[in-house]
């Protein structure tokens, strides 16, 4: 079965699997071999969720790094991921971007939008996720940052006019089953799976992707 979310063209967006951080971090680890670390959790006190940071206005609340220094403390190793969650198995998953993958970010109706026109012209996205804030993530070749300026000029749309950000070198995300707060979780909308191992470079999907913004205007 599938849940559909609703968007300028449907998309199907497949039930998450009820996996536990722990094995969710293992599992981008092993199988991805993407770099991942433990961020701020989610803490219950007198009927509400806070953040772990203990900041009354967290921004993020329980999906932030703990401190400066986390680009040193993202690992690939299995064995210290499954002894970092063991310690704190609500802590949230964040990967840094600009390593294996960067992220190209837009809205979800521009997302959804996009992936349909992906899906007539015959491309295959890469991982793709929903955060609860309703952006959709696409998850491309490193390099992106630097690239999509320029391609997107190339396309006659001005990046400063389009809702579309990208996430590399000095950035992170988080990754399912991550929740943020009362907002919910992150979910996949386009599954890591071997067909899609081989990330797409931005210049594959920018066309897609900025039009679907120029769109959602």
């Amino acid at each position: 079965m599938e849940e559909t979310i609703a968007g300028p063209e449907a998309a199907h967006i497949p039930k998450q699997r009820g996996d536990s951080l722990l094995e969710a971090a293992v599992r981008y680890v092993e199988e991805r071999h993407w770099d991942v670390f433990p961020g701020t959790w989610l803490e219950s006190s007198d009927g509400e969720q806070h953040c772990s940071c203990g900041r009354s206005e967290c921004p993020v609340p329980g999906a932030h790094p703990e401190g400066d220094d986390w680009a040193t403390q993202a690992t690939g190793s299995a064995t210290v991921v499954r002894h970092l969650w063991s310690e704190r198995p609500t802590a949230s998953i964040l990967l840094p971007a600009g390593r294996t993958f960067d992220v190209i970010d837009v809205t979800e109706t521009a997302g959804l939008l996009a992936l349909a026109r992906m899906e007539r012209m015959e491309l295959a996205p890469g991982p793709v996720t929903l955060t609860p804030d309703r952006r959709l993530q696409f998850f491309v070749l490193p390099g992106a940052c630097a690239k999509v300026p320029d391609l997107v000029r190339r396309l006659g749309w001005s990046l400063s006019t389009l809702d579309l950000v990208t996430f590399g070198e000095g950035a992170y995300i988080a990754a399912p089953p991550t929740r943020y707060g009362s907002r919910g979780a992150v979910q996949w909308v386009c599954r890591p799976t071997a067909a899609n191992r081989w990330l797409p470079d931005a210049e594959e999907l920018i066309s897609p992707l900025a039009y679907a913004c120029g769109r959602d205007r």
